[in-house]
């Protein structure tokens, strides 16, 4: 670790200080994960110098690092022979990656420029939507028949001149390439020569179809634990192979995407976008805002009269509308979290919804009494106090409503939870904080 920041600070130094020899040969001596991270870091006046630099034996290493954003600005200045001549080598899963960025006009001169072997690997996968099993396996794997003995699959192995990384199990098929298991190497290796594959493989293994989306793969490698996967078709053929480092890009890609999207950003954002990329992204959703936090203005405004009467109501305003916000972004965390990970769905809804709408009464309940209390001392009028305790109440139960039921909701119309839910539940609670303190305001003080 001493030794990487070491490298990065005299990369950094070096940037402004040293000749570009210097800064090349810095650079090169990390490696292509902290090559990619120091592109990623620098503003973009310095990232093309930076990758010019690179290495070009490195350089399609380094490019499978990148975020989607800072890959297609470096990809949008190759030809499609390029781009077939840095990939080469790389796993077929990351070549598909990195031509997933590409405009598909330019993907068939890239597949021209590849070998037919390759070729034929990488259109496989491009078949499959690059969110599901398909679009994420590595078609190289390692198969044996059942009816061989360990000794031939050893024999078999040392023809390789190297084995696919993260190998942990070999995968078991028929003579028409049926998945019937896995042989582990831990197994191979610890068996007698003569035992058959059929005696130590494992056929309990759960092979993932092709169709099962991203997100699904990374909660069953999460759930059994596993270092790899084998990929079939409907009819039980092995296709190909996931392995965990494609699941671990999957689970950061959906937390970058979750915690974007609570700020309406996208999640392919670069800290150092340029100034007119950045602006108009944000705009969009700060109209979105605007336009929400009209309506919310607009149910105060028909309140008018009774705010010119009780000057202290606007005093007490932010009060329920932001313990209403908090109630809800708590229920709709905790909902979107349960949905991502599959834990949520038709029948267990009802019962979170009566959870939630039990926390709402009971969290209302309480807070009712102690802001009730803090306005009576505060102002001395126990019949503002008794108003504000019931508004938050309400507040607190709709926002507990509105936070389990909003997602499933969204989710159901195919939008996205955690990039709407936050914008239009502080809408709802505002609405309902407002409407309810201003409206018992008026049945009852005026």
């Amino acid at each position: 670790m001493d030794i990487e920041q070491n490298l990065l600070a005299k990369l950094d130094n070096a940037i402004d200080s040293v000749t570009l020899n210097q800064v090349r040969h810095t650079l090169n001596n990390l490696s292509p994960p902290d090559i990619a991270h120091q592109l990623e870091t620098a503003p973009p006046k310095y990232r093309h110098i930076l990758w010019e630099l690179v290495d070009p034996d490195m350089s399609g290493e380094v490019l499978q690092d990148l975020s989607d954003e800072i890959q297609l600005e470096f990809l949008k200045k190759m030809d499609g022979a390029e781009v077939a001549s840095i990939t080469e080598g790389l796993d077929v899963d990351d070549i598909v990656d990195i031509l997933q960025q590409l405009p598909d006009r330019v993907i068939p001169e890239v597949l021209k420029a590849m070998s037919a072997q390759d070729r034929q690997r990488v259109e496989t996968i491009l078949t499959y939507d690059e969110d599901t099993a398909g679009g994420l396996m590595d078609t190289e794997v390692i198969t044996v028949r059942p009816d061989i003995s360990v000794d031939v699959v050893l024999r078999y192995l040392r023809r390789f001149e190297e084995i696919p990384d993260i190998t942990d199990n070999l995968f078991v098929v028929s003579r028409s390439d049926t998945f019937m298991g896995n042989l582990s190497i831990g197994k191979l290796l610890t068996s007698s020569p003569a035992t058959t594959v059929r005696e130590v493989m494992n056929s309990k293994v759960q092979a993932i179809d092709v169709n099962l989306t991203d997100s699904e793969v990374a909660q069953r490698f999460q759930r059994y634990d596993l270092v790899s996967a084998p990929v079939i078709d409907k009819d039980g053929r092995l296709l190909g192979r996931i392995t965990i480092d494609d699941v671990v890009d999957v689970i950061v890609e959906d937390a970058d995407h979750s915690l974007l999207a609570m700020a309406g950003l996208s999640d392919t954002e670069d800290t150092f976008s340029s100034i007119v990329k950045t602006a108009p992204r944000r705009a969009i959703w700060l109209g979105v805002n605007l336009i929400t936090a009209i309506l919310a203005s607009s149910a105060i405004s028909l309140f008018e009269a009774t705010l010119d009467k009780i000057v202290t109501l606007a005093i007490l305003m932010p009060i329920v509308a932001s313990m209403g916000g908090v109630a809800g972004s708590q229920t709709l965390t905790v909902v979107i979290r349960g949905m991502a990970l599959g834990q949520v769905g038709k029948d267990n809804l009802s019962w979170l919804l009566s959870k939630e709408f039990a926390v709402g009464v009971l969290n209302g309940m309480l807070y009712a009494l102690i802001v009730g209390c803090i306005v009576s001392l505060w102002f001395e009028d126990w019949a503002m106090a008794v108003i504000i305790g019931l508004a938050m109440a309400i507040n607190l139960i709709a926002a507990a409503l509105a936070g389990t039921i909003l997602p499933v909701m969204l989710r159901s119309l195919k939008i996205d939870p955690a990039l709407a839910g936050s914008v239009i539940l502080t809408t709802i609670t505002d609405i309902v904080g407002f409407v309810s303190f201003l409206g018992l305001a008026a049945m009852f003080l005026i």
